[in-house]
């Protein structure tokens, strides 16, 4: 499972500022505290291109998946809301 979060902190290098410092703030402080699924979950979001997370977390654009919708919700813009990053 390390191996897999070591893999997961990398895809967190992102080439738009904002969504750079969400993700890679988000994983250094929580990551660890996620359980499997979430784990998995979040590795999807990872495949989203910047642009669409983006338009999703500041813009309201769905991304079309009710579950990466809903970790997002729950977890980066709740983190991203309390000043955090």
């Amino acid at each position: 499972m390390n191996q897999e979060i070591n893999r997961i902190l990398w895809k967190c290098r992102r080439g738009m500022r904002e969504i750079d410092l969400l993700l890679r703030e988000f994983s250094t402080n929580k990551l660890k505290e996620l359980d499997e699924s979430d784990i998995d979950i979040f590795n999807e979001i990872l495949n989203y291109d910047d642009q669409k997370l983006y338009d999703y977390i500041f813009k309201k654009e769905p991304l079309g998946s009710k579950s990466h919708e809903d970790f997002i919700e729950k977890n980066l813009k709740k983190f991203s809301e309390q000043g955090n990053f």
